[in-house]
């Protein structure tokens, strides 16, 4: 069992770090010390707490359950410490950095061009960087500092923080929704379909291209479907909302595109957009963020900037 006061508090600024980077090489360069020094300092904790803390998997270092409980507690004292000491100020129009976010590409199409308005008159030295998302669960890119937020349909996400906060256990991520997105059914304005009513039969019998990040020819669309013992033939699957309006303005697919997302594509013009035969909830995009970031003021400034593209749009 480890003794507290005989405990190196300095080790556990280093493992804060580690955790975060999950690599000793940029965890030495954030904290200004030798590989070997980190290494060594995670070494003497690992003893001091009897469990192993980080181990070696692929590339990079993978947490024990131990250290995912430990580092809650940490990163809550850190920030606390930090914000004491060194209270962060932030002037969007003075500042000089680049900001990181992940989303899809409707998401960004319907995003960036008022985003870019709001930074041309706020924040003239603030670049932005944009990931492609392709996961459903990006808090392993937020806890890598890959990005600092996430946009975009987390619905497994959002269930497990609001189970964890009612089991009252750690929650290390923030989330607030963003808007509600529609989607609507799209075809080649050439499509038979195209000057009929689009009955749900009609819909199932045709071709489907569905976009995917999984790659799974399976949707939630394929869901609704499946409740009501229903199937659509999904024919080909893809990554991206624009790869799928384009296929679909050449082709006899049907796909299933953000309503709002036609526009922005400039491909409105080769389509013809149908409401769904089938009932479904709107998709709720969110906003996800990591509550220990690195630039706290500066990511609530981000979050309010995306909220007012979405009112500027929407």
């Amino acid at each position: 069992m480890a003794n507290f006061r005989s405990l190196d508090l300095n080790l556990l600024r280093v493992f804060d770090v580690v955790m975060q980077e999950r690599s000793l090489t940029k965890a030495a360069e954030r904290l200004n010390l030798t590989q070997p020094a980190v290494s060594n300092a995670l070494r003497r904790l690992r003893e001091a707490l009897e469990d192993e803390l980080l181990v070696r998997s692929g590339q990079g270092l993978e947490p024990t359950a131990r250290a995912v409980e430990l580092w809650d507690t940490v990163r809550d004292v850190m920030l606390q410490l930090r914000d004491a000491i060194s209270p962060e100020s932030f002037d969007p129009a003075r500042t000089d950095m680049t900001v990181h976010m992940g989303m899809i590409d409707a998401t960004a199409a319907l995003l960036l061009p008022h985003l870019v308005q709001i930074l041309e008159k706020e924040a003239p030295r603030v670049s932005v960087q944009v990931m492609p998302l392709t996961t459903r669960d990006p808090r392993r890119m937020l806890e890598s500092a890959e990005i600092d937020v996430a946009v975009g349909y987390f619905p497994a996400v959002l269930a497990d923080l609001t189970a964890r906060a009612q089991a009252e256990a750690g929650v290390a991520f923030e989330a607030r929704l963003l808007y509600q997105r529609e989607y609507v059914c799209v075809m080649n304005a050439q499509h038979p379909l195209a000057e009929q009513p689009l009955t749900l039969e009609r819909f199932c019998d045709a071709r489907h291209l569905l976009v995917s990040f999984s790659g799974r020819p399976y949707g939630f669309i394929d869901e609704a479907l499946a409740a009501r013992g229903l199937r659509r033939q999904v024919v080909m699957t893809v990554n991206q909302y624009l790869t799928a309006a384009r296929v679909v303005a050449q082709t006899q697919l049907l796909t299933a595109l953000p309503r709002h997302f036609l526009a922005p594509s400039g491909l409105a013009h080769h389509l013809v957009m149908r409401e769904l035969p089938i009932q479904l909830a709107p998709v709720s995009v969110t906003m996800l963020w990591l509550r220990q970031n690195r630039h706290p003021a500066a990511i609530q400034w981000l979050l309010d900037v995306l909220q007012r593209s979405v009112k500027a749009t929407v």
